[in-house]
């Protein structure tokens, strides 16, 4: 290590354990800034991780923090999490490299967060987990990845083995090019991380567009699922769909040459996840702009997309004429402000599926990032088996 590195730096990079974090790649560049007067860089190469003198090199992940909160990284052997997750500590390009060493570095052993890939029958899947217990698989909305439920992993991972997965076509998952991308494809996907990993059964999270995924594993696998959590889930749009014929005909492919503007993008991001930190709707673009600025990603966001807006609402193979077949036990969570999945669906999924619970909150499309602590305390109970609360769960979520 060079001499002029802070110690603190030496400190961290001594105690990387590469059994934590499976690289997924043959090397990767971390730059740590705000240590020391000048940044540094970590190279890690799959087995080790070895600390220079910064230079001219482009890094692949950046992480930043001020000098005292490199000093409790270093000598908090759960304070690199602890900081990011309160914003001291903030990461940059790359969040799942970032997150990684973070957990390569903390040493908290079993049940502490690990990222490795699993292979699959449908290719290799990118994943983070976390506690021991009970599985619950969380599943991703359009766009976003698996670092989306980092606070729902330390939340819950207290009493259940937390798995938050890159589904196929984002983050560093496999990303099939003539992939249906749809939610059967989906849910043959997870059953098969299930399978991999030797889970006979598992609860499930999902937002949004992982929401949907999950209800499709729950119709299609009832005998795979627990209880499964929605979180502001995709649903199949039950209002005229104008734009249904062209789309019916535009290959998602074309996403192998149409990128968009990071402005656009980052207005997106905005508006879908408008209640949570600057931190995390920064960390939320830069995740979507990883995948979606190449190729294969492109294609599979286009192809995601599409199927939800094509997705049948009725039908022999319609979402809302199957919905009432859902066997497991089901919470589903509104946000008011949602502008992608509008409260109003609620009343909808009453009348489909009266058995389940439903709670709202004051806030938009992520629940998890916007309101974590009504968030997490109804999907604990519920995966325990407790009531969220003796009263309608409307009045409830007004007082939260």
């Amino acid at each position: 290590m060079p001499a002029a590195a802070p110690r603190i730096l030496k400190q961290l990079v001594r105690r990387y354990d590469p059994s934590v974090f499976e690289l997924g790649r043959s090397s990767a560049r971390i730059r740590l800034q705000g240590a020391g007067e000048d940044p540094s860089d970590v190279l890690l190469d799959g087995r080790t991780a070895t600390l220079e003198a910064s230079g001219r090199a482009r890094p692949d992940a950046v992480l930043s923090a001020d000098p005292d909160t490199w000093r409790q990284i270093a000598q908090d052997l759960r304070g690199g999490m602890l900081a990011y997750q309160s914003g001291r500590l903030r990461v940059r390009r790359d969040l799942h490299l970032g997150v990684g060493f973070l957990a390569a570095t903390a040493g908290t052993g079993e049940g502490g967060l690990r990222l490795r890939h699993v292979g699959t029958t449908e290719g290799p899947l990118s994943v983070a987990e976390a506690g021991t217990g009970d599985p619950v698989l969380l599943m991703h909305g359009l766009g976003a990845t698996k670092v989306s439920f980092l606070p729902t992993l330390a939340a819950l991972a207290g009493g259940f083995h937390m798995i938050a997965v890159d589904l196929p076509g984002f983050g560093d998952s496999v990303k099939p090019l003539r992939a249906a991308y749809d939610p059967a494809y989906f849910a043959r996907a997870m059953v098969a991380l299930l399978d991999a990993r030797k889970i006979e059964r598992a609860h499930l999270i999902g937002n949004s567009m992982g929401g949907r995924v999950a209800i499709e594993v729950g119709l299609r696998y009832p005998e795979r699922v627990g209880r499964i959590g929605l979180l502001a889930p995709s649903l199949a749009w039950l209002r005229d769909r104008p734009w249904a014929p062209v789309l019916r005909l535009v290959a998602p492919q074309l996403g192998l040459i149409q990128p968009a503007p990071r402005f656009v993008v980052e207005r997106i991001v905005h508006r879908v996840v408008p209640g949570a930190t600057e931190e995390w709707t920064a960390a939320g673009i830069d995740e979507f702009l990883r995948a979606y600025l190449t190729p294969r990603g492109r294609a599979a966001f286009y192809a995601a997309a599409r199927s939800i807006y094509l997705e049948e609402p009725r039908g022999p193979r319609g979402l809302w004429t199957r919905l009432p077949e859902l066997q497991p036990e089901s919470l589903f969570v509104w946000g008011r402000q949602d502008p992608l999945v509008p409260i109003r669906f609620e009343r909808h999924v009453r009348e489909a599926l009266p058995s389940a619970q439903q709670l709202e909150l004051n806030c938009g499309h992520v629940p998890q990032l916007e309101r974590p602590r009504q968030t997490h305390a109804a999907l604990d109970r519920f995966f325990h088996g407790q009531p969220l609360t003796g009263r309608r769960p409307r009045a409830a979520a007004q007082r939260a």
